[in-house]
């Protein structure tokens, strides 16, 4: 591993505090201020750049209203953990107005059945999405190369 790297738990932690501050509605400046620190070093830890030390980790927990357990929750394991650009991605989605909503409905669902079927739909419509790109692309291919024959 690179000693220049961020380790992929601080990113994930980092990616969780960023998470739980944007559903909240919270500035990086705002979080600072409540942690003593600039909004630059809260950038820092969201990103994985820097590591939040465990005075630091509960401090931002208590701020941010959850137990300190909520930044390692559901962290992959060490076989399957995904790079620092994957976290990149999610956190992209989630300061999009439309992340941000669809991020905080689904953080309103209680009941577990329900989730799994609002993340089946997503897929299923993701997935039909991809298809009917391709869709077109393989029937030009196939009109092609009918018109060849």
């Amino acid at each position: 591993m690179n000693a220049k790297a961020p380790h992929a738990i601080d990113v994930y932690v980092g990616g969780r505090v960023r998470a739980r501050r944007l559903i909240l509605g919270m500035s990086q400046t705002a979080l600072g201020d409540r942690l003593g620190i600039t909004f630059q070093q809260i950038q820092k830890y969201e990103k994985g750049v820097n590591r939040m030390g465990a005075s630091r980790l509960q401090a931002a927990a208590d701020i941010l209203s959850v137990p300190i357990s909520y930044f390692f929750q559901d962290n992959p394991s060490d076989q399957a953990r995904p790079e620092a650009a994957d976290f990149d991605a999610v956190n992209a989605f989630l300061s999009t107005r439309e992340g941000l909503s669809l991020n905080k409905a689904f953080s309103s669902i209680k009941s577990p059945d329900i989730r799994k079927t609002v993340v089946a739909l997503v897929t299923s419509l993701a997935q039909g999405e991809e298809a009917s790109v391709r869709q077109p692309a393989d029937a030009s291919a196939t009109q092609a190369s009918a018109n060849v024959s």
